[in-house]
């Protein structure tokens, strides 16, 4: 009898701590945010400074856990074409997947627009955290999506290999 009680007692501390990680990395530590003050940026070509552009229906998400977590979808009359004769853009990127609930962001759609050549991927921000960059993805129809991608440096950082003099110092926490 002893056993069937102990055996119960395991079997429901698992469920729940189950049920716990799932609620904590799918809903717990996002939140929703404004955009950011300074407006949706891409960084130009010829100054490397970010530059606004006008977008509309912006929608974000973070999380305090991670600098990576930050998704937003939007909508503007820019088009990629004309957007990347002027700013930054960035080939070979994949957007990273967002939860479920956030359903403006299909991060196999938008890779597979980039594939596809009917979405551009620029850069909107270096460094927007030690070693991680925002990316802004474009399409031809008007969507618009962000998503923050770990950058040489944040790669070398994190996967332990000797960051070198080509990344600037990673600040104290």
């Amino acid at each position: 009898m002893n056993g069937k009680i102990i055996g119960v007692v395991l079997l429901l501390s698992g469920l729940v701590a189950g049920i716990a990680v799932y609620y904590l990395q799918v809903y717990g530590y996002y939140e929703e945010v404004a955009v950011d003050p300074e407006g949706l940026t891409l960084v130009s070509q010829a100054t490397q400074a970010p530059q606004a552009i006008a977008v509309s229906g912006y929608r974000a998400i973070d999380a305090d856990s991670s600098p990576i977590r930050y998704r937003a979808c939007f909508t503007t009359e820019s088009e990629p074409a004309a957007l990347a004769e002027n700013f930054v853009t960035m080939d070979g990127i994949k957007p990273r997947n967002a939860p479920g609930w956030f359903d403006c962001f299909d991060a196999p759609a938008i890779a597979a627009e980039l594939d596809a050549g009917t979405a551009q991927a620029f850069l909107s921000r270096k460094n927007i955290d030690y070693g991680v960059d925002r990316v802004v993805a474009i399409t031809e129809a008007g969507r618009g999506y962000v998503w923050h991608e770990l950058n040489d440096c944040g790669q070398k950082s994190y996967d332990g290999t000797v960051i070198g003099e080509e990344c600037p110092p990673r600040p104290e926490e």
